[in-house]
């Protein structure tokens, strides 16, 4: 616990920390690496090279500074940290680690300024941090290994089946090695990926694209041509591989209540958004789903979303928009990209709350045609595929 004294220091010293903290971030990751490159393994390089990992964490970091006198609201906004953290299986031993090269990068870059009682008082603060994300952490991975087909730390699967969903998107249907049950999860989450390439471990998260069944998973993954592990997935495993998984995290689930939804993606943002139709139309819900891809060739799992037409006729209303398209594409509805007009006509009365997932460009305009189409920010949900960062983020 930080004593007052420190706290005082913390409250003078936030705005310089706070005003070189993502030239701090950007040198910790390289230095925490040099020193153990051990964890260099736990992150994304493409992630590293655009910027985005030091932005998140110096926004996480921020956040908790802000926020660190209301606990319940710290909890909330480090959600999103702590389901990351759980799909990369995140050990408390791996905390310190990151606390010594913070604190390094921090006196690198501030130099003379980081008096002893100054390092001592960030060092008390980021102890605190991290102490509760090992407790909410250590709680999501228990409560997930007690349920039924649930478990702790990564589990070995095998693809059991594959099947191309479009020009670029693959899905993959994983069971267990141990032919045990399979726990459920939220629809709308991801999980985590533990995989070897080239005799080097590597970790990714995928969105779940199919609902719970209590027997396999689905991941459906798009190709990326500069993707290694995408690449991988997708030119050398086949049916009958192995690879491990973590426990399912993410808060991109499913809004408690009778309100209508509207769901929006565009390119393989659409993996999360097949299961929460599907559970929100078994409820009784009004779901109006918005698809945005290329062309024909990139629109994936038109046939799943005909499926739920026919079984939920008077429930689910469907556009599909193409940003270019030939005479004969019979299943799309708009030709062009979803802006702030097609929003306006598809937008469903009665207060809806609208999630919508795609490439970062894509989200901003979401975002910003909801808000000017009078949806409230905390009825406008999304996530990222990456590290998180504000929408207007360039």
């Amino acid at each position: 616990m930080l004593t007052k004294d420190q706290e005082r220091l913390i409250e003078a010293t936030a705005p310089v920390v706070a005003e070189h903290l993502e030239t701090i971030t950007s040198r910790f990751y390289p230095l925490m690496f040099s020193r153990y490159p051990e964890v260099a393994v736990l992150f994304n390089s493409a992630h590293q090279a655009d910027g985005a990992q030091p932005r998140a964490l110096a926004g996480a970091v921020l956040a908790y500074v802000q926020l660190r006198r209301d606990p319940a609201r710290a909890r909330q906004v480090l959600g999103t940290v702590v389901s990351k953290h759980v799909s990369l299986g995140i050990r408390p031993d791996q905390y310190p680690i990151v606390g010594e090269c913070l604190m390094a990068a921090i006196g690198e870059v501030l130099g003379d300024a980081v008096t002893p009682e100054i390092a001592d008082a960030w060092g008390a603060l980021y102890e605190e941090l991290a102490g509760l994300l090992i407790e909410l952490e250590d709680h999501r991975y228990h409560e997930f290994a007690q349920r039924k087909g649930g478990w702790r730390g990564t589990r070995t699967f095998r693809i059991a089946a594959t099947r191309q969903e479009s020009a670029v998107i693959r899905s993959f249907v994983l069971a267990p090695v141990d032919a045990g049950p399979v726990a459920d999860f939220a629809p709308g989450q991801y999980i985590g990926v533990r995989l070897t390439i080239d005799g080097t471990p590597v970790y990714r998260h995928y969105s779940l694209s199919a609902s719970p069944n209590g027997e396999s998973y689905r991941l459906s993954i798009k190709r990326e041509s500069e993707g290694r592990v995408s690449r991988h997935l997708h030119d050398v495993l086949g049916v009958g591989d192995t690879l491990e998984l973590l426990p399912p995290a993410g808060e991109l689930t499913l809004v408690e209540g009778d309100a209508p939804l509207m769901l929006i993606s565009g390119g393989v943002g659409q993996t999360p958004m097949l299961p929460l139709a599907a559970q929100a139309l078994s409820q009784g819900r009004e779901v109006v789903y918005l698809h945005a891809a290329l062309d024909s060739e990139h629109h994936a799992f038109a046939g799943e979303l005909a499926a739920l037409k026919a079984a939920y006729p008077p429930l689910l209303t469907c556009g599909v928009a193409y940003e270019r398209a030939d005479a004969e594409d019979a299943e799309v509805d708009h030709v062009g990209r979803l802006d702030r007009a097609l929003l306006a006509r598809y937008l469903p009365a009665g207060a809806p709350h609208c999630y919508f997932v795609g490439p970062q460009g894509f989200m901003t305009a979401m975002d910003q045609a909801l808000a000017a189409l009078d949806v409230d920010a905390d009825h406008r949900h999304y996530e990222h595929f990456g590290p998180s960062r504000p929408l207007d983020a360039r």
